[in-house]
């Protein structure tokens, strides 16, 4: 048993450590320029899409991009307590609920018109919908393959890239749109964590207007982040009810994101305890990014082209003008 786990360990740790350099490269860079690391962990790992070919390496990145993406996503459950909800009210869960489901919903009305499927349409609406880069790896997680056509890596790297970027240019925009239509500081901290994408560029977008805005767009955003595993177990039920064998089953990282988030909310370890495993997730997260990154070249990503940014467009104005609406006539 030792000798096997040596074994294995010996045969990932290339293309493991490979991503890990590459993670640590765009949290450097992150950290000192003030963009996405998400975004750098994908663009420095399309730069090294030659380790794919790698023989020592091809092994540990795919282990990378699948096993570790799938722990990251269940580590995120320590981020959320069920308390959080119960702060906002009925009516705002009730809007980011339906906000998330007319997002997706556009997201597939969107596909069908660019001649793109169900999978695609669900993998950039969830995005959008719920927590960008984070949902999209979750939601590629669970998705099955199209077995008539290998594109599933790239669509996923496609959305996360269209994502972090779309959620950067709102982390800028929105505070000034926001303020311009006469808000008060806690509509728009509403809609600031309902409507941009990623987690970072909300908290970035929030306080940037006020310690107020801030702590409201925050709040309701970990509400939409606290929805994905609800989201991830009604397309499992969908998948499986219409399966003919090839649907998953309930996947353990969504046990997991469901087991941490009630420990979480029962206080059942420290706090810093929690703290600790929420930053491993994003370590993990990160790396998995750029091992994604490693396996798809960039120009098969931009052959897509602008159709498909477009559907991501699409759904992100869809949430943005649906969440503006809700707010002047239900949060008001």
């Amino acid at each position: 048993m030792i000798e096997r786990l040596g074994a294995r360990a010996r045969a990932l740790y290339p293309g493991v450590a490979a991503a890990v350099v590459i993670a640590l490269a765009a949290q450097f860079l992150g950290d000192h320029y003030g963009a996405p690391v998400m975004l750098f962990a994908l663009l420095l790992g399309m730069a090294f899409n030659f380790l794919s070919d790698n023989d020592r390496c091809a092994e540990g990145i795919a282990f990378s991009a699948k096993t570790l993406l799938r722990l990251g996503v269940a580590l995120l459950g320590a981020r959320i307590t069920v308390s959080e909800f119960s702060e906002l009210g009925f009516t705002a869960i009730a809007t980011i609920v339906g906000l998330i489901a007319c997002t997706i919903g556009a997201g597939f009305i969107a596909s069908r018109l660019i001649g793109r499927g169900w999978r695609f349409a669900l993998l950039t609406g969830g995005a959008v919908a719920i927590c960008g880069a984070s949902a999209a790896l979750a939601l590629a997680a669970v998705i099955p393959k199209n077995p008539k056509m290998d594109v599933h890596e790239r669509n996923t790297l496609f959305t996360v890239v269209a994502v972090t970027v779309l959620s950067t240019v709102a982390m800028v925009g929105y505070p000034i749109l926001f303020s311009t239509l006469d808000f008060t500081d806690q509509q728009i901290g509403f809609m600031l964590g309902a409507t941009i994408h990623d987690v970072a560029q909300v908290v970035g977008a929030g306080y940037s207007v006020s310690q107020e805005v801030g702590d409201t767009a925050t709040l309701v955003k970990l509400i939409r982040v606290a929805l994905l595993p609800v989201v991830l177990l009604i397309i499992i039920g969908v998948l499986r009810s219409r399966a003919t064998g090839s649907a998953p089953g309930l996947p353990w990282f969504v046990v997991g994101f469901c087991i941490l988030s009630a420990i979480n909310s029962l206080d059942l370890l420290p706090t810093a305890v929690m703290t600790q495993l929420s930053d491993v997730s994003r370590v993990l997260l990160v790396t998995a990014i750029a091992a994604l990154g490693v396996k798809t070249s960039m120009k098969a990503v931009f052959e897509l082209g602008p159709t498909h940014l477009s559907v991501v467009v699409m759904e992100t104005v869809v949430l943005l003008l649906l969440a503006i609406l809700a707010t002047s006539l239900w949060l008001g």
